[in-house]
């Protein structure tokens, strides 16, 4: 199994090579060995997922479940693991960074720090706390013995503010911040994408959510994308068949969705191949 400093090392080097890759989100260590098993490079974690898996209707998790669950996607493989932080579960600059030291304790190499307040009247922070918050996430992120990523996240676009100027405006300040890599979710075109990724000047992360999902990796990457997830998309894959399935059930009677079912002993080999294979 790798060290944390060697998945860090790994983790910069994926964003410093050319073209795009894609980071998938598990929500829990089943998941991550699962995708590590495919031959994906790194790993992000999904807030959303992890609310999916306890159940929660509103979508709402704790900070300490949320380094829960990064700390068990963190020691499930050996690849690098990037933990969605929400807002970091705090307005204040100093108290929000207080979930990067934590992150990265739990085996984190990187993480991420939101725009968004969690308030529906008040979406979006005032530009100057935001930048604020970004630079005390980024003192703590590089002060880490374990070298930590930062992404900051400009959410206007998901929250009612179709506002591209400001949008790049606060990118471009989050990185002058110290943040590492960039992300703007709710890019719906690759014109778009092109856009932000000509605006800015560090890696920027695209999450498909918003996109056509025609669009290919290879389309975003010649885009300019460096990094691509897939947030909670996966877990609403996996709720559907599993809804399908139950639906079948109890209003037909039918048990045929067993036949898409991985075999007993594809699931152990994947499990077990996905725990510790060391990726280069």
């Amino acid at each position: 199994m790798r060290s944390q400093a060697e998945k860090a090392a790994a983790f910069r080097a994926l964003h410093e090579r050319p073209g795009a890759f894609i980071i998938p989100n598990p929500w829990d260590a089943g998941t991550a060995k699962l995708l590590a098993a495919l031959g994906f490079e790194a790993l992000a974690t999904t807030s959303l997922g992890l609310a999916n898996m306890l159940g929660r209707a509103d979508s709402a998790v704790s900070r300490a479940e949320v380094i829960a669950n990064c700390r068990a996607i963190a020691e499930a493989t050996d690849l690098p693991v990037n933990v969605d932080l929400e807002n970091c579960f705090a307005h204040a600059p100093a108290a929000a960074a207080e979930a990067i030291g934590l992150a990265a304790e739990a085996g984190a190499v990187g993480g991420s720090i939101e725009d968004s307040t969690g308030d529906p009247k008040n979406p979006i922070y005032e530009f100057d706390l935001a930048v604020a918050r970004v630079r005390a996430a980024a003192v703590v992120a590089h002060a880490q013995p374990v070298p930590f990523m930062l992404t900051a996240r400009a959410e206007n676009l998901i929250n009612g503010r179709s506002d591209m100027a400001d949008t790049i405006r606060r990118l471009q300040a989050y990185a002058d911040a110290g943040a590492d890599v960039l992300y703007a979710p709710g890019l719906r075109s690759l014109a778009e994408v092109r856009h932000v990724v000509g605006a800015v000047k560090r890696p920027v992360n695209v999450v498909t959510g918003w996109l056509d999902p025609d669009i290919t990796a290879a389309e975003l990457g010649e885009a300019g994308a460096k990094r691509i997830s897939v947030g909670g998309a996966l877990s609403r894959l996996a709720l559907a068949t599993f809804v399908n399935a139950g639906r079948a059930m109890k209003e037909q009677g039918s048990f045929a969705w067993m036949r898409d079912m991985l075999a007993f002993a594809d699931v152990q080999r994947l499990l077990g191949a996905g725990a510790g294979a060391n990726r280069s």
